[in-house]
């Protein structure tokens, strides 16, 4: 499995007791829409390696996981670090104005206000304060906040997000 066929789910961050169990992050929205996982993969060296799972216990983001064949705190030590992978189809299923970044890269921004195509949507910059999304227009970057009140929809057959921003934002940039 090729790591641009796969997305980021976590991390194992420690050993979790004697038996060879680990905690893993989950770095989602959702973790209890992984308590049935079969597999993972795990990036040992730049190589994605697959891992059956025994046994999963979602608590929320900071999860226990024992994966087979590993019964001793020693066995977890070789993971520990070890950034965790899934297949892009085991991502789940999402409705509505809801959308998973990777997939909206390139499509066309659109705002319902002025009814103008604003741009590309080239990027999406996550940070701690505010995710935004990177526009390009006419060789400037736009950026406009990630906020549910801003998104009105999106198309996903016709690749395109229409937003309503506050007046001025857009120009701002253009200026």
């Amino acid at each position: 499995m090729k790591k641009d066929q796969c997305y980021h789910l976590g991390k194992i961050t420690k050993p979790h007791g004697l038996k060879g169990e680990v905690q893993i992050w989950l770095d989602v929205d959702l973790p209890e829409a992984y308590d049935t996982l079969e597999a993972l993969f795990l990036e040992q060296k730049g190589e994605l390696v697959p891992y059956i799972i025994e046994q999963i216990q979602i608590r929320g983001k900071k999860s226990i996981l024992k994966l087979e064949d590993f019964k001793r705190i020693e066995d977890t030590e070789k993971i520990v670090g070890l950034e965790v992978y899934l297949p892009l189809k085991k991502l789940p299923k999402l409705k509505g104005k809801q959308f998973y970044y990777h997939d909206v890269i390139g499509y066309t921004v659109c705002d319902k206000t002025s009814e103008n195509i604003v741009g590309k949507l080239s990027a999406i910059y996550e940070s701690t304060g505010q995710d935004l999304f990177a526009v390009l227009k006419d060789e400037k970057e736009i950026l406009i906040p990630i906020v549910d009140d801003f998104i009105v929809s999106i198309d996903h057959d016709a690749e395109q997000i229409v937003v309503s921003v506050p007046d001025g934002l857009i120009d701002l940039y253009l200026q």
